[in-house]
C-alpha cells in the first residue's frame, strides 16, 4: 500500500486514475441505490451490453467511441422503456434482445474497421489507468446531469421507487420518471466503463448500493451512503491492484464482493442484538 501513495505522488496517470474513480462513485452510488431499490440490474446489465454497438458503429466511422456509447446507450434506455411500457413486452426477453443484438452489431463493426484498434477491449474489461483528463472531464458533465436530476425530481423518484399506483394518484407520470431513470442508468453505465468495463459494469453499480441498502432505511440516506461506499471499493481497488500489477477492474470487483459479504455479516450479527 506504501507503494501505491508513494507512486501516486510521482504519477500523473494515478492521480487521474483515483479521480475517475470519485467521480464514477458520484454515479454509481446514486443511480446504483435507485437499481437495488427497483430490482433492476438485468435490465441495466441488457442497456450496458448494447453499448458495445454504439462503440463499434463509432470505431467504423473514426469517432469517439464515447460519444457513441452515450448515445446507444439513451436510445436503448428510451426503446427499452418505451416497448416495455406501451407494449407490454416481457421485460426478460426484451433486454436479453437488446443484450445480444447490441453485442453483436458491435463485434461486427469492430471486426470490420479497418486497421483495427486493441484499446476498444478495454472497453470490455476496463482499463482505468489510461483515463486522461478530457475523459475526466467528460465524467464530470455525466455526474452533474445525473446529480441535478435526481435533486430536480427526488419526490417523483421517490414515490415511483417505492408505490407507483400510490404516484398516479398524485399525478406523477410514472411513465416518463421510469424512462428518464433508465436514461440516467444508462449514462451512469457509460461513466463505469472505463472503470471496469461492460462487462464487469453490473457488479459495481449493484454490489456497493446493496451493502449500504442494508443499513440504510430511505432513499436519501441509501444514496450518500452508497456513493461512499462506491469510492471507499474503486480507490481501494485500485490501490491494492498497484503492487501486484493485477487488473484495476477485477480487483475492484472482487473487492465490492468482499465487501458486500462483511456487510451481510455484520447486518445479520447486529440485527441479532
Amino acid at each position: 500500500m506504501s507503494e501505491f501513495f508513494a507512486a501516486l505522488v510521482q504519477h500523473q496517470f494515478l492521480q487521474l486514475a483515483l479521480m475517475a474513480c470519485i467521480l464514477a462513485s458520484v454515479g454509481c452510488g446514486a443511480i446504483g441505490s435507485y437499481v437495488v431499490v427497483k430490482r433492476l440490474g438485468f435490465l441495466a446489465g441488457g442497456i450496458a451490453h448494447t453499448i458495445l454497438a454504439g462503440m463499434g458503429i463509432a470505431y467504423y466511422f473514426a469517432g469517439s467511441p464515447m460519444s457513441g456509447a452515450i448515445i446507444c446507450a439513451i436510445v436503448a434506455a428510451i426503446l427499452t422503456g418505451m416497448i416495455k411500457l406501451r407494449w407490454r413486452q416481457d421485460e426478460d426477453i426484451l433486454i436479453a434482445a437488446f443484450w445480444s443484438v447490441g453485442m453483436a452489431i458491435g463485434v461486427i463493426f469492430i471486426s470490420r474497421t479497418p486497421g483495427y484498434s486493441v484499446d476498444l477491449m478495454s472497453y470490455l474489461f476496463g482499463n482505468i489507468l489510461l483515463v486522461t483528463r478530457r475523459d475526466l472531464v467528460l465524467m464530470l458533465v455525466l455526474d452533474v446531469i445525473i446529480v441535478l436530476t435526481i435533486v430536480i425530481f427526488y419526490k417523483q423518484i421517490l414515490m415511483t421507487a417505492f408505490d407507483e399506483t400510490f404516484a398516479r394518484t398524485l399525478n406523477i407520470k410514472t411513465e416518463a420518471i421510469y424512462i428518464m431513470m433508465l436514461c440516467l442508468i444508462a449514462l451512469t453505465v457509460v461513466l463505469l466503463i472505463q472503470i471496469v468495463g461492460l462487462v464487469l459494469v453490473i457488479a459495481l453499480l449493484v454490489l456497493p448500493a446493496a451493502s449500504a441498502a442494508l443499513f440504510a432505511t430511505s432513499l436519501h440516506r441509501l444514496m450518500p451512503l452508497a456513493i461512499m461506499f462506491s469510492m471507499l471499493i474503486t480507490t481501494s481497488g485500485l490501490a491494492l491492484s498497484y503492487q501486484p500489477n493485477l487488473p484495476v477492474g477485477a480487483s475492484i470487483i472482487v473487492i465490492a464482493g468482499v465487501f458486500y459479504g462483511i456487510a451481510l455479516f455484520a447486518h445479520a450479527r447486529f440485527s441479532r442484538r
